[in-house]
């Protein structure tokens, strides 16, 4: 799969309206679950207590938390895309998040992105980009949100 390579606002700017591509899938572990339980100090035992979940969750295993779905975005979308000529990138905000779907553990997700809208704010480009996440198998996305990205390009000369 290859990336999408940007190297400037004006080859961001092509893209507008359009998808920027699909990631490659990532398979939820317990492993990730209960070391993001730790990180986060949230041990609810829909996540963490297998044995529990099998008895008691409606999805008869445990599930993914609705933020570690957030959480595997950026390592998603670097398969996605490439901006170069930057100084930074900043995570700048998700506006719309509707978790739709539970990620149950051993699922594949990937996500889908489309670029919604490019603003050039003084030589930042804010993109905001549409982002779904795909459960393997599964008609329903995990979630969708737009987020936010400002992409501080290098002026230039």
């Amino acid at each position: 799969m290859d990336k999408l390579v940007i190297n400037s606002f004006k080859d961001f700017e092509q893209y507008i309206g359009k998808e920027l591509g699909i990631s490659g899938y990532l398979k939820i572990t317990q492993e990730q679950i209960n070391k993001f339980a730790e990180a986060t100090q949230d041990f609810q035992w829909i996540h963490v207590d297998v044995e529990r979940a099998k008895r008691e969750s409606p999805y008869k295993t445990t599930i993914a938390h609705g933020y570690l779905n957030l959480a595997v975005l950026p390592s998603l979308w670097d398969q996605i895309i490439e901006v170069n000529n930057i100084r930074m990138l900043v995570n700048y905000g998700i506006e719309k998040l509707r978790f739709n779907q539970p990620v149950l553990v051993d699922s594949e997700v990937r996500i889908r992105a489309k670029l919604a809208s490019l603003v050039n704010l003084r030589g930042i480009a804010k993109a905001e980009v549409n982002v779904s996440l795909e459960i393997k198998d599964n008609k329903k996305t995990a979630f969708d949100a737009t987020v936010v990205f400002l992409y501080h390009f290098i002026p230039v000369e």
